[in-house]
């Protein structure tokens, strides 16, 4: 089975999917060695990682595409869901864009309806006009025939435009084909149980990206009616906290910090052992 397919057959099976959010090999690894089968490639923790700031639109195509086979190359049997952002410009970007990615072996695809250049400020999420929206899901979901790869459709207009013209959006996605929706930034429960009402049985996607709200369970998720979810500040935060331990165990004149892993076992996360077994057939005169 393709990457697109093993996920539909997925989400065809009972329960939430939880989808940790990743952006390299190291990253990939560890979510595939705790057991997961998804990864969310998100843009946040993408622009986290390769610019050491916020996610403001400023990676690019080639960025995430290049972060994408990282975590592809280093858990290969993952099933990746990968944040196109705005699709890189207009639908024959989008096209450009669904292409490669579903060339390259992702189950999944967002693509999203903010304004790119956004203006010059952190805060709002300005979108195209709805009609635009629609061109650029309908060209996602041509080109997502090539390779099968699952479209997420996404609007960003809840805070700008309102919900009603939030959910008209979702109900316009699934017309034309979307596989799975997402309402960004809901104002209460009420939003989200419409939003996933006019998703009309598709799957209904959740991120929860801001660390000084509540973030409910998998299983809050879940009767909510959410069959996706993803939380990109679970792993990036923890990762952020260990590095600037590192950094103060040595500012102190220690060698480690108190958190670090023992020198074992860092060696078997990174696989060293898998290496040798790997490479000891092409050991001259082994």
């Amino acid at each position: 089975m393709t990457p697109p397919d093993r996920l539909r057959a997925l989400m065809a099976e009972p329960g939430m999917i939880q989808m940790p959010a990743v952006w390299d090999g190291l990253s990939a690894r560890l979510a595939a060695v705790a057991g997961f089968k998804t990864a969310f490639l998100s843009g946040s923790c993408v622009a986290a990682s390769r610019l050491g700031g916020p996610d403001l639109d400023l990676v690019s195509f080639a960025e995430m595409f290049d972060s994408f086979n990282m975590v592809r190359g280093a858990a290969p049997d993952t099933l990746v869901l990968a944040d196109a952002d705005h699709g890189y410009g207009n639908p024959m970007n989008v096209q450009r864009t669904v292409r490669a990615y579903g060339r390259a072996g992702a189950a999944a695809i967002l693509i999203e309806d903010k304004i790119t250049p956004r203006a010059l400020t952190s805060a709002g999420k300005p979108c195209i006009p709805r009609e635009e929206a629609r061109m650029k899901v309908r060209a996602a979901v041509q080109a997502a025939k090539e390779s099968g790869i699952c479209v997420l459709a996404r609007t960003d207009c809840r805070p700008t435009a309102g919900i009603e013209e939030a959910v008209a959006r979702i109900e316009m996605y699934v017309e034309e084909g979307a596989d799975i929706l997402f309402l960004d930034s809901p104002a209460n429960p009420a939003e989200i149980v419409r939003a996933i009402a006019a998703a009309q049985g598709r799957p209904s996607f959740n991120v929860v990206q801001s660390l000084g709200s509540p973030i409910p369970t998998a299983a809050a998720a879940a009767a909510m009616g959410f069959k996706i979810g993803t939380y990109p500040p679970t792993m990036l935060s923890p990762a952020i906290a260990g590095m600037r331990a590192g950094l103060a165990a040595m500012l102190a004149g220690d060698a480690t910090a108190a958190s670090a892993l023992t020198p074992a076992d860092h060696r078997a996360t990174l696989g060293y052992g898998d290496y040798d077994v790997a490479a000891k057939p092409f050991i001259v005169g082994g």
